[in-house]
C-alpha cells in the first residue's frame, strides 16, 4: 500500500488529505486562526463549581466555558496544586520531583472541597468544542512527541501493549529509566519499537524544553499579572500533529502548496527521520493542488448524507445529538443468482469496507449504530463482524464493536476528540441566490471579459489568474483561435485561466501573484 499526505493551504484555512492507493481515507480541516486545539496548556481561573455534576466550569478564552470533571483531575492533583504555590511564592528551582510526595488526590472526592472559585489551575485541552459544549479539560499534563509522551508529576514509565516482545519492552523501559528526569514519566510508544538510545534521547530533550517553556511563560504571567487565561503551551500545527501521529517511513510524497508550511513539515520529518526529507515536495502546479490529486473529486463523493460504494448499494449518515445513525442499502444492485443471502452478506461487507474509511474520513466519534440488511445464517453474521474488526484495525482512534444483534444492529463506540468532519458537499448556486433565474449563460464569457478589461484597464493589475469551473476552462481553450488566447493577445500573457473543480458551474474568482482573491464586487458568476 503507498500512502501520500497532501497539504492545501489556502487563506484562512489548512486542509489534509491522507491518500493509501490513491483513495481518500483521511481529511482534516481547521481555520488558520483556531486556537483551541487538543493539547493546549492554558493558565486559567474556576469559573463556577458544580457540586451536583462533580465538576467546574474553566474559562480558556472560548465563547463557553470549558468543562473539569473531578476525576479528570487525576491522582497526581496535589502534586500539581503544591508546585504552583511554590512557583506564586517566587521559587527559581522548584521541580516536579520536589512535590512529588504529596498524597495522591482521593477517588471518591468532591469537587468543591478541591478546588475554590476564582482559583487558578493549569489545565489542557483534551476535547475540542463539540456542538453546544466547550471544551474538555483534564489537570493531568502530557507533552506527546514521535516516539515518547512525557508526563510532569509521575515517575512511571508504560510501553504501548502493540509492542509484544517482552525483550524489547524491558530493554525500552531500562533505556528510558537512563534518560529521562526525576519527576517525569513516561509513555513509550508504538513507534518507537528498534529505536535507539541517540533518537530517544534527542526527543526526550525536545519534550523537556517544551515543558520548561511552557513553566516559564507561567512565571511570566504571574510575574506580570497577566489576564488570565493565559496559553501557557500550544500544541504544534494540525499538519504536524497529524504527521506526528500518522507518519510512516513508507510514505512515497508529503505535497505542501505553501512555502512556509512546506519548510515547517520539511525541519519535523528531518528531526524525526531524516532519511525521509526528499518525500517533503514543494507543489508549484497552477491547477488546485487538491484538483490536481484527485481529492475534490473524492471529497465531493464521500460526504453528505448519501455515499455510493460498488454496484449502486449505498449508505445513508445521519448525525444526531447523541449518535450517529447508518442504513446499509442495496440500491438498484442486481440480485445475485444464489440468492437473497448471498446478496445481502455481499452487499453488508461491502458497506463493512465502505463504512471503516468513513469512520476515519469523517472522523466519527461517540456512539455509531449500523442497520445492516438482514441476514439468516450466524457464519454470515460472525464472517461480517470478524471483518469489520479487520477493517477497523488501521484505525487510530479507540473503539470498540459488538456483533450483530438480534435486530441485524452492529453498536460501535469510536473515541471522539474534535467535532466530526460534516462537509455539506452540495453546491448553491452562486448566479440566481436560489431564484432559479438566470441571466443567459452565453453572456459569461462577455462579464469575464469585462472584469479582465476591469483589472487590467482600470486596476492596473497586469499578472493575475482566473479559476472557473473546469467545463467553462475547456470551452475556453477550445478551438484554433481559443477565448483564452484572444484574451492573453489583447490584456496581456500575465491573464492565465486554470480550471477549479471547487467551483460552481458559472462561478469566477480572480487571484494576484500572492494567491490573494482579488474582490471584483460580485465575486460569484453572473449577476
Amino acid at each position: 500500500m503507498t500512502s501520500e499526505v497532501i497539504v492545501d493551504v489556502g487563506q484562512k484555512e489548512i486542509s489534509i488529505a491522507l491518500l493509501e492507493d490513491k483513495k481518500l481515507v483521511e481529511f482534516q480541516k481547521e481555520g488558520r486562526s483556531e486556537h483551541f486545539s487538543v493539547g493546549n496548556i492554558y493558565l486559567a481561573k474556576v469559573r463556577k463549581l458544580m457540586p451536583g455534576l462533580n465538576a467546574c466550569f474553566v474559562n480558556v478564552g472560548y465563547e463557553r466555558d470549558a468543562f473539569l470533571h473531578y476525576l479528570d483531575l487525576g491522582t497526581k492533583y496535589n502534586a500539581l496544586e503544591k508546585f504552583m504555590q511554590l512557583l506564586g511564592n517566587g521559587s527559581k528551582d522548584v521541580t516536579p520531583d520536589k512535590v512529588l510526595r504529596q498524597p495522591e488526590l482521593e477517588k471518591e472526592g468532591s469537587i468543591q472541597n478541591t478546588l475554590k472559585l476564582g482559583q487558578e489551575i493549569l489545565v489542557q485541552i483534551v476535547k475540542e468544542p463539540i456542538n453546544t459544549k466547550g471544551p474538555r479539560l483534564t489537570t493531568e499534563l502530557s507533552f506527546p512527541g514521535r516516539f515518547l509522551v512525557l508526563i510532569p508529576f509521575s515517575d512511571k514509565i508504560s510501553v504501548s501493549s502493540k509492542i509484544k516482545s517482552n525483550t524489547e519492552r524491558a530493554r525500552l523501559k531500562q533505556l528510558i529509566q537512563s534518560i529521562k528526569p526525576k519527576g517525569f514519566g513516561v509513555i513509550i510508544r508504538t513507534v518507537a519499537q528498534d529505536k535507539r538510545a541517540p533518537e530517544l534521547d534527542a526527543e526526550m530533550k525536545m519534550l523537556l524544553e517544551r515543558w520548561n517553556n511552557t513553566i516559564a511563560r507561567v512565571r511570566k504571567a504571574r510575574r506580570e499579572s497577566s489576564k488570565l487565561p493565559v496559553l501557557a503551551y500550544e500544541e504544534t500545527s494540525r499538519t504536524v500533529a497529524l504527521l506526528r501521529d500518522l507518519f510512516n517511513p513508507s510514505y512515497e510524497n508529503i505535497y505542501v502548496n505553501d512555502n512556509d508550511v512546506y519548510k515547517e513539515i520539511s525541519d519535523y520529518v528531518s528531526l524525526i527521520a531524516p532519511e525521509c526529507k526528499g518525500i517533503v515536495k514543494l507543489y508549484k502546479g497552477n491547477v488546485p493542488i487538491f484538483d490536481n490529486f484527485s481529492v475534490t473529486k473524492q471529497i465531493k463523493t464521500s460526504f453528505g448524507r448519501t455515499v455510493t460504494y460498488k454496484h449502486g448499494a449505498y449508505l445513508i449518515i445521519e448525525q444526531t445529538e447523541a449518535l450517529h445513525v447508518v442504513d446499509v442499502n442495496s440500491g438498484n444492485r442486481s440480485k445475485s443468482a444464489e440468492g437473497q443471502e448471498m446478496n445481502a452478506i455481499d452487499v453488508n461487507l461491502g458497506a463493512a469496507d465502505e463504512l471503516a474509511r468513513q469512520l476515519r474520513l469523517r472522523d466519527m466519534g461517540g456512539i455509531i449504530v449500523v442497520d445492516f440488511i438482514d441476514m439468516a445464517l450466524p457464519e454470515n453474521r460472525q464472517k461480517l463482524y470478524e471483518r469489520m474488526v479487520e477493517n477497523m484495525k488501521k484505525d487510530r482512534a479507540r473503539h470498540s464493536i459488538l456483533p450483530l444483534s438480534k435486530f441485524g444492529l452492529m453498536q460501535i463506540t469510536r473515541q471522539r476528540v474534535r467535532p466530526a468532519q460534516n462537509l455539506n458537499v452540495q453546491e448553491t448556486c452562486p448566479t440566481c441566490g436560489g431564484t432559479g433565474k438566470i441571466k443567459s449563460s452565453l453572456l459569461f464569457t462577455d462579464l469575464l471579459e469585462t472584469r479582465i478589461d476591469t483589472l487590467v484597464n482600470k486596476l492596473h493589475i497586469k499578472r493575475f489568474t482566473l479559476h472557473v469551473h473546469p467545463f467553462v476552462a475547456a470551452y475556453l481553450t477550445r478551438g484554433i483561435w481559443p477565448l483564452r488566447l484572444q484574451w492573453q493577445m489583447r490584456y496581456g500573457f500575465g491573464v492565465k485561466v486554470i480550471p477549479n473543480q471547487q467551483l460552481a458551474f458559472l462561478e469566477c474568482r480572480f487571484y494576484d501573484t500572492d494567491g490573494e482573491e482579488i474582490d471584483m464586487n460580485q465575486p460569484g458568476g453572473i449577476n
